[in-house]
């Protein structure tokens, strides 16, 4: 078990028998190399992680990409200006490190949206309130099947870049600062980027925006979770049933304010 994660988690380095298989799935399933910080934490209850991978898979198989997708699309980002190449390359970034930025950023919007309305489908089929009803869209991007840099272990960060993380990680959060994303984590290897990043977010963060932005992403997961929930047949839930809402109600918070990932690296004024 991780110790210093945010979270109790089992690393996939750590993963053995029935973890490991479903951590692989996880991989296949979703077309990463990486394994998010939801899966490992549910790792730790007894029996959570099997029982929400064996609920959750087939809708990541079926119409859940569709749902992600329209979540997507009708998030209301906030204008913001690109960098150019000059500002990267003056803030020591290569072509080969915009490069795996932009993989990271692609790898995280495309699981984070697929995991907000699956993870809000489950919380809604088992804690079920009024939503409107909303529709999935057609022609959702593929998994990318990139490879990604290991997650870096916040200890092996420099205290400076681990602050930054950190508070990057509260702009828009109202609920649990200490669940860092893991998306700050992997952008720790190239600080520079990160303070490019935050520099551009202040004042989002400063006028309410980013917190409004928040709200909005969730609603529309609760609304799009609503809907897709109907396509759920769980199995008889485990011991851990509360645990495991709890994770995903948390996750689901955490994800919503992942809005963050319109950053572009790549300066063409292309949202991300």
């Amino acid at each position: 078990m991780q110790r210093n994660e945010s979270v109790p988690s089992i690393l996939e380095s750590d993963a053995t028998g029935k973890v490991a298989e479903i951590y692989a799935d996880i991989r296949q399933v979703l077309g990463t190399s990486i394994v998010n910080l939801v899966w490992r934490n549910l790792a730790t209850m007894p029996d959570a992680l099997e029982w929400t991978w064996s609920t959750a898979k087939p809708l990541y198989l079926g119409p859940a990409p569709g749902y992600a997708e329209a979540v997507r699309r009708a998030i209301d980002l906030p204008a913001v200006s690109s960098f150019s190449s000059d500002t990267l390359t003056a803030a020591g970034l290569s072509n080969d490190d915009v490069a795996k930025i932009r993989d990271i950023l692609d790898s995280y919007q495309y699981s984070d949206a697929l995991a907000l309305v699956v993870l809000s489908a489950l919380v809604m089929h088992l804690e079920p309130i009024q939503q409107e009803t909303v529709s999935p869209l057609d022609g959702p991007p593929r998994p990318l099947a990139v490879k990604l840099p290991e997650l870096p272990p916040m200890q092996s960060l420099k205290p400076e870049v681990v602050r930054l993380i950190e508070e990057l990680n509260g702009f828009g959060e109202d609920a649990n600062k200490s669940l860092i994303a893991s998306m700050y984590r992997h952008l720790g290897y190239w600080p520079t980027y990160l303070s490019l990043v935050r520099t551009m977010l202040v004042p989002f963060e400063a006028n309410g925006q980013l917190h409004a932005l928040t709200r909005s992403t969730r609603a529309l997961a609760r609304s799009h979770g609503r809907t897709l929930a109907q396509h759920l047949r769980p199995s008889t839930p485990p011991d851990t049933l509360q645990q495991t809402l709890a994770a995903a109600l948390s996750t689901t918070i955490y994800f919503a304010h992942d809005w963050n990932l319109f950053v572009d690296p790549h300066g063409d004024g292309r949202n991300a």
